[in-house]
């Protein structure tokens, strides 16, 4: 049946994010448009600013994924959403291929979880933020030492934290 009072279904929560994950995975411009809002606001801990608009987010991707080719994004718990804002937990799995930010390519594979936290509009991410922990993934590809390693605590002893002057 259509006609003009028949409304097109509205998506899930799980169909709009498997569609964002396979944009990112697939490596498809055209992915990215479909479950995008055309005045997408973007944002990641790798973002110094957010990025608005969805050539903005493309750019974005093409550096990750010249730096890491075989990047996928998966699903990692349930998604939930009430129509309006939505939360996806997922995970990136890459192999660090180009060198990045100074670093050279380490030919580690990594797995990062991330949180996409989002606002939607009509069944389309207008809002974006992924939380990630950046020092885990760097310590992934050997660029950091491990959380409680003697070179984590030297390197803050280096930074200034954990030295007193005087006793207390």
């Amino acid at each position: 049946m259509s006609g003009p009072d028949v409304q097109p279904r509205s998506r899930t929560v799980d169909e709009i994010f498997d569609d964002w994950e396979d944009a990112w995975s697939d490596r498809d411009e055209n992915a990215f448009r479909r479950v995008c809002s055309a005045e997408l606001h973007y944002e990641d801990p790798l973002t110094p600013e957010p990025l608005e608009g969805i050539p903005a987010l493309l750019a974005h991707a093409d550096r990750l994924w010249a730096t890491f080719p075989d990047a996928r994004l998966e699903q990692l718990g349930p998604r939930i959403g009430d129509g309006r804002m939505a939360a996806a937990p997922a995970k990136l799995l890459a192999t660090h291929r180009q060198p990045i930010g100074g670093l050279p390519a380490t030919g580690r594979f990594i797995v990062v979880p991330v949180i996409f936290y989002c606002e939607l509009e009509r069944d389309r991410l207008l809002r974006v933020r992924a939380f990630y922990d950046l020092y885990d993934a760097a310590v992934q590809l050997g660029a950091l030492p491990g959380r409680g390693s003697l070179s984590e605590k030297a390197l803050l002893m280096l930074r200034g934290f954990g030295l007193r002057g005087g006793g207390r």
